[in-house]
């Protein structure tokens, strides 16, 4: 049989032992929520910051069209009276000295994490 000093002393370490296995969950806890916010936080900004060049872009767009509806020389349709016809009328020559045979590329905007997330950490969306 043990003594009550030794009894005391079980009593407080087996105390003590369990408290810090649950304060340390609890920092876990903690720890791995304050990382899920933060992160929440950086996407929120980014997305912020993406919506802002978005409009920027948006609106060096705007400037560059008058508001007269001329077309600039930069314009794919400028000089092409086709461009304000209604579809289904055709020029009696429409291989004209206006005309270009080119292909059409279509650019897709890559997000460059999404791209390649190994260069700005794993993404997991």
């Amino acid at each position: 049989m043990i003594g009550k000093f030794e009894a005391n002393k079980d009593l407080i370490q087996e105390l003590t032992s369990s408290g810090a296995r649950r304060i340390g969950n609890i920092a876990g806890i903690i720890t791995g929520t304050v990382a899920e916010v933060a992160r929440e936080i950086g996407e929120w900004v980014t997305d912020a910051i993406e919506m802002n060049e978005a409009a920027a872009a948006a609106r060096r767009d705007a400037a560059d069209v008058p508001e007269t509806g001329e077309r600039l020389p930069g314009d794919p349709d400028a000089g092409h009276p086709e461009a304000d016809r209604p579809s289904g009328v055709v020029d009696a020559d429409p291989a004209g000295p206006d005309v270009v045979d080119a292909d059409v590329v279509d650019a897709d905007v890559v997000d460059a994490g999404t791209a390649d997330p190994g260069s700005y950490g794993k993404r997991d969306r």
